[in-house]
């Protein structure tokens, strides 16, 4: 039987690339398995494209350099902002500083690519620091003429607005109810300052509040904001592969109704349906009050939390074979 492997990060435990190669070690023996690690646009997204083959320093979130993986293929860059600006590149919400987080570094990677000869650039928006309206990225990429000849499309994983970014995930990057007041003021401002300065209003424009606004920021400048997992799905042919195997397994670490809102898992069952490819779901943890297409398995309900969490590749292993095992039975 021909399975096709395609499932985002369980984050804090697994990458989607572990995810994968643990259930394709558990289920190589009798099947041929196929593996396509996937993202939304946010941790992850350049091992979708095939992993990183560049890493340079960059100013932090904090002003601190980090060294920033990016991958370059002929004149196509894929940079995760999270990389660059990410919030456990400033430690946690606990030590970061929401006001003073900056986007500079991930507009730094992006000249660096332009530099190296990339013309057209995907930037994962997903994990960041900052609520910076993309202000620091912009200020590492003047001079702006240069973006002329370059096509920018950041892959978003929320459809927030501009401003809405302050109050949603503000206090995720640790800002008070003060400062999200005050970064609420600052987004309006520099949303303001994109329309007056370059005619492009990023107000109202959905994703523009992803990674903080970074994504309104490269869009006032001239970037296409599109759907993350769109975005990798396209770029990897997932509906070819899907439509040339006879299941595929999907799965990420918390499935919710987040999930089918523009994310890996809904995704994945939606272009099952479309193909009627048989499909299963492995996570971490599901919403049980949710109504799924397809058998949907919890690490944490077969093997136990601390198991789930500890050994979870091992735990992987053992709820894929389970989990193909009941679907063979039930064809």
């Amino acid at each position: 039987m021909r399975i096709l492997v395609a499932p985002d990060k369980f984050k804090g435990t697994a990458s989607a690339q572990t995810v994968a190669e643990s259930i394709r070690t558990a289920l190589g023996d009798d099947h041929e398995i196929f593996i396509q690690p996937l993202a939304d646009g946010g941790e992850g997204t350049i091992e979708a494209f095939g992993g990183s083959n560049r890493t340079d320093v960059v100013s932090g979130p904090l002003n601190s350099p980090v060294s920033a993986q990016w991958r370059l293929h002929g004149d196509t860059a894929i940079i995760e902002m999270a990389q660059a600006s990410g919030l456990i590149l400033a430690g946690g919400l606990e030590d970061n500083d929401p006001i003073a987080a900056s986007t500079i570094g991930t507009g730094q990677l992006i000249a660096m690519a332009i530099e190296r000869g990339a013309r057209n650039i995907l930037v994962g928006a997903g994990g960041s620091a900052t609520t910076d309206g993309g202000l620091g990225a912009l200020e590492a990429l003047y001079p702006l003429e240069r973006l002329r000849e370059v096509s920018i499309t950041v892959a978003c994983d929320v459809a927030t607005r501009f401003v809405e970014a302050a109050e949603t995930f503000g206090p995720q990057k640790g800002a008070s109810r003060s400062q999200v007041r005050f970064l609420k003021r600052r987004l309006e401002r520099v949303g303001q300052i994109y329309l007056e300065e370059r005619g492009v209003d990023v107000l109202q424009m959905e994703m523009a509040g992803a990674a903080g606004g970074l994504a309104g920021g490269l869009a006032s400048v001239g970037a296409s904001l599109v759907n993350g997992f769109s975005a990798v799905s396209e770029e990897v042919e997932l509906l070819d592969l899907i439509e040339n195997v006879d299941l595929v397994i999907t799965g990420e670490g918390n499935v919710d109704k987040s999930s089918f809102e523009g994310k890996v898992v809904g995704g994945v069952l939606k272009l099952a349906d479309e193909t009627k490819t048989h499909a299963i779901v492995i996570a971490g943890n599901f919403e049980k009050s949710l109504s799924y297409s397809a058998p949907i398995y919890g690490l944490t309900d077969e093997v136990g939390a601390e198991s789930a969490f500890s050994q979870t590749q091992k735990s992987l292993e053992y709820v894929a074979k389970k989990a193909v095992s009941n679907w063979g039975k039930g064809r």
